[in-house]
């Protein structure tokens, strides 16, 4: 089964998956910058399966924290990175603005 990058919305804000919208990184964070807020959101992940292994409370709390910090410095949570409209982050896409041009997308892709 080959692998497909998910639907980005015409404005570039979110990917769609499984019909949900998820706000995408901040387009103007250098790649370096970039990279770096995603290797600490991958070292948060990986403290966040260890401390769910020793069932760590306090260790699993600081791991989701760094979790949350890096999705923010990303742009994907937090205050959003464009001007103006509202964030549709979770939404479903059938019930949003977007809802026409997902429609019209292959549903075999």
């Amino acid at each position: 089964m080959a692998v497909t990058s998910p639907p980005v919305t015409p404005d570039g804000r979110y990917i769609v998956v499984r019909g949900r919208l998820w706000r995408r990184t901040d387009p103007r964070l250098s790649p370096g910058e970039r990279q770096a807020h995603v290797d600490a959101l991958m070292s948060a992940r990986r403290a966040v399966r260890a401390a769910l292994g020793r069932d760590d409370a306090s260790a699993l709390a600081a791991a989701r924290a760094a979790v949350d910090a890096a999705k923010v410095a990303l742009g994907e949570r937090g205050p959003v990175w464009w001007e103006g409209d509202e964030d549709l982050n979770r939404r479903l896409a059938r019930n949003t603005r977007y809802a026409a041009w997902y429609a019209s997308l292959d549903p075999q892709a």
